[in-house]
């Protein structure tokens, strides 16, 4: 939906849901993006979260031998809970000819023009996800060393994540990448890897950021991987999915730009799941100012995809100099902090997608939920929404929001006289998990049954998500 566009929208919360309850998010929350939420809606729109940029981006550079070029980076950052660590896997150019023999001074009168690369795959750590090491490790020869810390070479657009649910512990790392074919490979550590298993029944191009993840609902392994249409010249996102990550179906289209966006293409979109929702990272590319910014897309089932705000970026470029003036990149899975502080890691170039730039790798941060939410249309009106029957699961509700320059104040449906939506007490303020109070009742007596909460939203005020806690 437009962030202009006015309208009432009704959302198939009963046809989506059994028994016309809405999805069973963990965690008892519920996010107002995700359609299955809401019963029905006026006067307001969908919403893009407001990223701010780490101050001391970027984070690290090319600075090392072997990476040519970062280019779009494909980097993949996991957070072990338990340690703490961050291990980010990247994949710059180790080898790109047109890179290491043209000087810097000739660049600006010559064409980049590639040829003769060679991708790989290279591994970071870090104990706070801003000071960055890129360590020896040994493994990999190139250009007659083995110190450096490349973990592959070959594998274009690697998408690689740990499988917490693979009994094998010498497949607990998973690749999913484009070599030949479609291919995969497996490690017991994520540095030490098996030799590849073609997946030459995906059939697709695969020069993106190929990526892939576990879903429940679908009882299968999910692969995002780009497909091609010829004919319109268009790059797509394609879907595949195996029950054991060995075994792929024909990847198929699932997205592609629309007719709105002119010259922008689908060129990347790494998927991961919230809160029980999927979101993408949409990169899209401008073929006319040759550049790349990152949007967001939805999903409730992996199959069918919805952008927010089409056409407006949530990772932004930079201004013309910046680091990241030319292209973003988001890396696969944000890394939700325990205070719900959402980290948006991202590769990052300084020039045009098709031209010489230099390659950094950054961070960007989003609010607990904030990648989307609902608000008013306009600051001079109010916005209603009636969510579908949800379970009080706790003593005492509570919201999510952004309400600053703006108020929330949530009633019961059908509790006019003790939890309506005049009896609450208005919500204000930039807030995390705050307790919505009534004057003079509580949730209490409703606990364990199925109710529907109206929402109102007035002035500037964004929700994300509400939930019940006690």
């Amino acid at each position: 939906m437009s962030k202009i566009q006015r309208r009432v929208f009704v959302m198939g919360a009963a046809t989506a849901a059994v028994g016309g309850q809405a999805a069973a998010l963990p965690g008892k929350k519920y996010l107002l993006i995700d359609p299955r939420v809401i019963h029905r809606s006026t006067g307001a729109r969908k919403a893009l979260g407001q990223v701010v940029k780490e101050g001391r981006n970027p984070i690290f550079a090319e600075d090392k031998p072997w990476e040519a070029r970062f280019d779009n980076l494909y980097a993949n950052v996991l957070r072990d809970e338990r340690s703490g660590e961050y291990r980010c896997w990247y994949s710059p150019f180790l080898i790109d000819e047109a890179v290491t023999s043209t000087p810097r001074a000739e660049r600006l009168k010559t064409p980049y023009k590639p040829r003769k690369r060679e991708m790989g795959v290279c591994y970071a750590v870090s104990k706070d996800g801003l000071r960055w090491e890129k360590p020896e490790l040994g493994l990999v020869e190139f250009d007659g060393s083995r110190r450096n810390n490349i973990v592959s070479r070959g594998p274009h657009g690697a998408g690689l994540w740990r499988d917490d649910l693979e009994k094998d512990p010498r497949r607990r790392y998973k690749m999913f990448f484009r070599g030949k074919t479609m291919a995969g490979l497996f490690s017991a550590d994520g540095l030490r890897w098996e030799e590849p298993t073609a997946f030459s029944a995906i059939d697709a191009p695969g020069d993106t950021h190929n990526n892939w993840f576990w879903s429940p609902e679908q009882n299968a392994y999910v692969g995002i991987t780009r497909l091609s249409d010829r004919q319109s010249r268009q790059r797509l996102v394609g879907r595949t999915e195996s029950r054991d990550f060995v075994t792929w179906t024909k990847a198929e289209e699932v997205l592609r730009a629309l007719p709105s966006d002119g010259k922008r293409q689908a060129y990347a979109m790494p998927v991961f799941p919230h809160a029980g929702l999927y979101f993408g990272l949409l990169m899209m590319f401008d073929s006319d100012t040759d550049r790349v910014h990152c949007e967001l897309a939805f999903s409730t089932d992996t199959v069918t995809w919805e952008r927010v705000c089409p056409g407006v970026p949530l990772i932004g470029n930079g201004v013309e100099g910046a680091y990241d003036w030319g292209c973003v990149y988001a890396a696969a899975r944000p890394v939700v902090l325990d205070n719900g502080e959402i980290r948006l890691y991202y590769g990052a170039s300084n020039g045009r997608h098709t031209s010489w730039r230099d390659g950094f790798f950054c961070l960007a941060r989003l609010r607990p939920d904030g990648f989307a939410g609902l608000e008013a249309e306009s600051a001079k009106t109010v916005a209603r929404v009636v969510t579908a029957p949800v379970t009080v699961s706790g003593k005492r509700l509570t919201v999510t929001a952004d309400a600053a320059n703006g108020s929330i104040r949530a009633g019961i449906v059908g509790d006019v006289e003790k939890l309506g939506i005049d009896r609450c007490v208005a919500v204000k303020g930039d807030v995390t998990g705050r307790r919505v109070e009534w004057k003079g009742a509580t949730l209490q007596a409703l606990g364990g049954r199925q109710v529907q909460i109206e929402f109102e939203l007035s002035g500037a005020a964004r929700l994300y998500s509400f939930g019940f806690e006690g």
